[in-house]
């Protein structure tokens, strides 16, 4: 279980989801870390946890396919 608070941030979706079911990921960014998590298990508790360097790499490889 991470020790980050992610209680009140602000989950987002991509623009570019579209109505697939619930097929998603929703990010949200603290000061430090971005989180990203299961749109369709939000009360799992379960976020993979980001530093922003690697968040900002990560979704560069994503944009280079």
């Amino acid at each position: 279980m991470n020790s980050l608070d992610f209680t009140d941030a602000v989950w987002r979706k991509s623009t570019r989801s579209g109505d697939n079911g619930g097929q998603c990921v929703e990010v949200a960014f603290l000061d430090t870390v971005v989180g990203l998590r299961d749109s369709k298990d939000r009360g799992s508790g379960r976020i993979v946890i980001f530093g922003r360097y690697e968040w900002e790499a990560f979704v560069a490889k994503m944009n280079r396919g």
